[in-house]
């Protein structure tokens, strides 16, 4: 008779464990490089157990076990290299606003060591916890005080709580989903408030907020900005300046929303007008909250701009703590927001530079690119769009290369494995490239990764 063979076994844990440890030198603690070695030597007898191919030797087991532990603390995303020629400005697929060089550069210094973020250089003991963005949105926004967090969804919840146990009374056209399928509503709620609607979907007037504020059953009116929809037709807003008049009447407080947010004048570049956080201020609100990340241009944050007392209120909030950002963002934010008072925003923020790219330059990128692109490629005119749920329906002027193939998806599909990745659009037919959300620095690097894509589908 004869036997069954054996069922082909791993090297043990141990004798891998030993061989990688030689590789490594004792620079890994133990109990890493342990739980490595488990798991390498699991995945190889699941291997075994279905194909019932021999067993890999010890030495390369101890191969993976150090490549999976160089691969934990290698990059979690790639590299920032990445050409967005979509034409869509604020990307949220893309990592939303791409951040000033001066704020990247500021915030890669101070993540690598220690800085004087709470200390008092004077007195050697706990002081303010770093002011500099707080001044900047102070001096930029005319408020009395100001209050950075971590988003704006976080910014206007602790903005809500300013209302306690009572109602705030909000317009039913402004009871809107923003993103994350986030609810204003639930946010209301959530800070303990409760929700009195007004108006009706499409027409809402001042003095719909009276009977709530009158009866002493609200205690704050909310203005939410419809930055990321449209309303057209029959349609009626209240007028912010008689609003904040009728809640102060009443002693309540105004809270504005603005969502996206703008420090500077978008009618000036072609684009319908964005409120500015000064502009509602100076209509009466108390309290304004918009984003850092948008039309500001910086990093993921909330700022809060208004009232001195009512932002001493917030930042005495418990939840105050929960939402306040690290070091890194308040560097990036203090940065950014410095531009602004510095003159440089179109030229130094990416997303203004890329609002106020004049068409000559645009087109002048575009011939030369498809100059060294030769048959395959047109130049031809498109509309960009401001995108992360600013300014919805407002489109800028621009220029593009048209990439004609027999099949744009594979382009598109090879573009996007190229290096570095390129991420455009298809239209008709054509791979299109729009050069006003391209650096002109990745010119050169467009034209290479264009190059390397047509000859891979080819």
């Amino acid at each position: 008779m004869s036997s069954k063979p054996a069922d082909p076994r791993p090297p043990s844990v141990e004798l891998v464990l030993a061989r990688a440890r030689e590789r490594l030198g004792g620079q890994r603690e133990a109990a890493a490089v342990l739980a490595v070695a488990r798991q390498v030597v699991d995945a190889e007898r699941l291997r075994l157990q279905a194909d019932g191919a021999d067993p890999r030797e010890p030495e390369s087991l101890a191969d993976d076990v150090v490549d999976r532990l160089d691969s934990f603390a290698g990059p979690i995303l790639p590299a920032p290299a990445l050409i967005n020629a979509t034409g869509v400005i604020v990307h949220t697929n893309l990592g939303r606003a791409p951040w000033p060089a001066a704020a990247s550069d500021a915030a890669g210094a101070i993540a690598g060591g220690y800085v004087l973020l709470e200390l008092d250089r004077q007195t050697g003991r706990r002081g303010p916890r770093a002011r500099i963005a707080e001044d900047h949105l102070v001096a930029l926004t005319g408020a009395e005080d100001a209050l950075v967090t971590n988003n704006n969804a976080a910014a206007l919840a602790l903005a809500v709580g300013l209302a306690g146990r009572s109602g705030v009374v909000v317009s039913r056209g402004e009871l809107v989903e923003i993103g994350g399928g986030v609810r204003i509503p639930d946010i209301i709620r959530r800070a303990g408030a409760k929700l009195i609607e007004v108006g009706t979907t499409n027409r809402t007037r001042a003095v719909d907020f009276e009977a709530p504020l009158a009866s002493e059953r609200a205690r704050a009116v909310l203005r939410v900005h419809p930055s990321n929809f449209t309303m057209s037709g029959f349609i009626e807003s209240p007028d912010p300046t008689e609003v904040a008049e009728l809640a102060h009447r009443y002693g309540s407080i105004v809270i504005d929303d603005l969502g996206s947010g703008a420090l500077l004048d978008t009618t000036a570049y072609g684009l319908t007008h964005e409120p500015l956080p000064s502009e509602r201020l100076a209509t009466g609100s108390d309290v304004v909250t918009f984003s850092g990340d948008k039309l500001v241009g910086g990093p993921q944050a909330g700022l809060i701009v208004g009232r001195a007392d009512l932002i001493a209120r917030m930042r005495r909030d418990p939840l105050a703590r929960a939402m306040r950002p690290d070091k890194v963002t308040m560097a990036g934010v203090a940065l950014t927001l410095g531009l602004y008072r510095a003159g440089r925003a179109t030229t130094d923020i990416p997303v203004w530079r890329m609002i106020a790219a004049p068409l000559d330059g645009l087109r002048a990128r575009a011939e030369a690119l498809r100059a060294r692109l030769g048959a395959a490629a047109d130049v031809i005119e498109v509309r960009s769009t401001v995108g992360g749920g600013s300014l919805p329906g407002e489109t800028l002027p621009s220029v593009a290369v048209a990439i004609r193939a027999r099949s744009a998806d594979r382009v598109a599909a090879a573009l996007r494995h190229a290096e570095p990745p390129v991420i455009g659009r298809i239209e008709d037919g054509r791979v299109i490239l729009d050069l006003r959300t391209v650096d002109p620095a990745q010119d050169g690097d467009l034209s290479a990764s264009v190059d390397r894509a047509l000859a891979a589908v080819r």
